[in-house]
């Protein structure tokens, strides 16, 4: 069974990439429907993310949450939006991705 606060952490990832979905389907704001959706999406990541912050280090959880916020961005980019990206840009989310493994793998100064 998965640790109550990564349940809410995984569920903060997810709000968080439909808020960035519908911010970008919203047009800088100009479609309010997007825009709403947006809002109230944020606002629920914000609070699943709150939740492992009582009993988690801050920097595991935010280098677990912005590493999976880039990858799943990259793909919602490419699947809804058809945005490619070339290699220095894929290069550099392989790199982000390797930084929060290792910062998480290896660090003793993070604390699981």
């Amino acid at each position: 069974m998965l640790h109550k606060p990564m349940v809410f952490l995984a569920l903060s990832i997810v709000s968080e990439m439909v808020g960035t979905t519908c911010l970008a389907a919203s047009q800088g704001f100009a479609r309010w429907v997007p825009a709403a959706i947006s809002l109230v999406a944020y606002g629920v990541a914000f609070y699943c993310l709150s939740i492992p912050l009582k009993t988690m280090p801050v920097g595991v959880i935010y280098a677990l949450w912005a590493g999976a916020g880039v990858v799943l961005s990259a793909l919602v980019g490419l699947v809804v939006f058809r945005q490619t990206l070339d290699v220095p840009a894929l290069l550099g989310i392989v790199l982000i991705v390797a930084g929060v493994l290792v910062v998480n793998l290896f660090s003793h100064s993070v604390h699981h």
